[in-house]
């Protein structure tokens, strides 16, 4: 990437930030602690939400969480609900990661904190229990869960897989996807492209670490939650991959939520069917990892 491509996408990224912060308004997060873990880059560590259980004690399951961002978005936090319904009804400790985005590290940054995040649980016997040990995420997140349980590790590394709304393939031009309900509200294809030129701005798009749709199924762990969206351009993809998992014999549970649009369970008035469908999409995730 040239220096005044760089540039170009750090401009646009920049406004993009502010115009969904302005949007959203700050994003309010209450774990229990924040733990800054060491990265394999000297002198610098990674952001951990530590959310603990309330009803196990040392070593406790874990899920490791990844927040969504299009790749570049600063939204980590933005999974606390989840999180916290998680430590509460489960008894998982959640870690939600902050991983690094684009277009200031691209890729493999963030699959890098990914892979750095899961060995430093691995290695901690004392306060997690590695053999239950389930990975989550939303949207970018989703990719990320999914593209590191099915590259970086063997597949018996973790219990469950929970993706919401995710992102399989950056490969194929964000224009050629549709919703399932065409009156869905669908990220458009220039911010999908920009996402992906950010992130993706040289390596094959088609590398499973980038595009998990490219992944051997065999490599993906054997219990999956798949929650998709009726009106996300992303569904039908996650759901192709979630009927093939179930084809090769993994526990799947796929679901898709009508009414709903990609993200939509960040905001939700009570009352609605977006909310209902958020409760049951939580629900769900704290049934797969209670199981």
């Amino acid at each position: 990437m040239s220096i005044l491509t760089y540039l170009y996408n750090k401009c646009l990224a920049t406004l993009l930030r502010a115009i969904v912060r302005l949007g959203g308004g700050r994003i309010r997060a209450f774990p229990d602690e924040v733990r800054h873990i060491a990265s394999r880059d000297p002198g610098r560590t990674i952001k951990i939400h530590v959310y603990r259980a309330a009803r196990t004690s040392a070593p406790s399951p874990v899920l490791i969480n990844f927040h969504g961002s299009g790749f570049l978005l600063r939204l980590h936090g933005s999974d606390d609900e989840f999180c916290q319904q998680v430590r509460k009804e489960t008894k998982y400790t959640v870690l939600d990661v902050a991983y690094r985005l684009a277009p200031e590290n691209p890729f493999p940054a963030a699959i890098n904190d990914v892979e750095d995040v899961v060995k430093y649980v691995l290695a901690c016997s004392d306060q997690f229990d590695s053999s239950r040990l389930s990975i989550s995420g939303f949207s970018a997140g989703g990719n990320l869960a999914l593209a590191a349980s099915a590259t970086l590790f063997p597949p018996e590394t973790f219990r469950s897989l929970i993706a919401i709304y995710p992102v399989l393939d950056l490969n194929a031009d964000p224009a050629t996807k549709v919703a399932p309900d065409p009156k869905g509200r669908v990220i458009p294809a220039p911010v999908g492209r920009f996402f992906h030129r950010c992130y993706v701005p040289t390596f094959d798009k088609r590398d499973p670490r980038i595009s998990p749709k490219f992944a051997q199924l065999d490599r993906f762990p054997r219990r999956v939650l798949m929650i998709t969206c009726a009106g996300d351009s992303l569904a039908l993809e996650a759901e192709e991959l979630a009927e093939k998992l179930q084809q090769e014999g993994a526990y799947v549970v796929s679901e898709r939520m009508n009414g709903c649009n990609h993200a939509w369970d960040k905001r939700t008035r009570a009352g609605t069917p977006q909310r209902q469908a958020k409760e049951r999409a939580y629900n769900l995730a704290v049934e797969m990892l209670n199981e």
